[in-house]
């Protein structure tokens, strides 16, 4: 009887059209040879991957349109273009994607990327895996058809540009353009390697 299960699993795995090397690997890896549960974590799995998918796509839009900011015009530009276009291309790749899509953060930049309280566990979550060097995974959840997926933001070499010390990483045009627009600004004093903020993306299961 287990072998049945576990060849109808396999089949299962085969005929269906999503991305089968994430299906080939939880079957290598799971223990249980019940179709159902089997089941549950290939849909999981492909659940995952399609919100790690829309997170890295839309952080190389982001990531691809500040570099060129940055090395054609400076910083003061990059600020300029996190100011008037990081939103519209985020709101453009949420269309593409047919997804809600976010970043949001415990200390944010502008008050509308406050992060909200299940947020902010995620939040504390991720610096801690980070900060101890501990592997971890996207969190996923999922509810009445909708899945939420949360990935942190990690600052690099480029971010500090505008989210680093003041008088350090950040030029005195750029902190003056800082006071200015964001009055409440908290974005500012981190190191490479350090948790931002999350992207929070959801989006319907299909």
């Amino acid at each position: 009887m287990k072998n049945i299960f576990l060849m109808l699993a396999i089949v299962f795995a085969i005929s269906c059209k999503d991305s089968p090397k994430v299906k080939q690997e939880v079957l290598e890896n799971t223990d249980s040879t019940s179709l159902s549960e089997i089941d549950t974590k290939i849909n999981d799995s492909l659940l995952l991957e399609k919100g790690k998918m829309y997170a890295q796509t839309t952080q190389k839009v982001l990531g691809e349109n500040l570099m060129f900011q940055l090395q054609q015009n400076g910083a003061v530009a990059a600020l300029e273009f996190c100011n008037e276009k990081a939103y519209p291309l985020t709101d453009s790749m949420a269309i593409v994607h047919h997804a809600k899509i976010k970043r949001v953060s415990d200390k944010p930049r502008n008050t509308n990327n406050l992060a909200n309280e299940n947020e902010l566990e995620y939040i504390e979550f991720f610096k801690s895996k980070i900060h101890n060097n501990e592997s971890y995974e996207p969190i996923l959840t999922n509810e009445n058809g909708i899945t939420d997926f949360y990935s942190p933001i990690v600052t690099n070499t480029m971010c500090l540009n505008c989210h680093g010390v003041p008088g350090t990483n950040i030029d005195p045009k750029v902190t003056q353009i800082l006071n200015d627009k964001y009055p409440y600004d908290q974005a500012t004093g981190y190191k490479e390697n350090e948790v931002r903020g999350i992207w929070s993306i959801s989006f319907k299961d299909e």
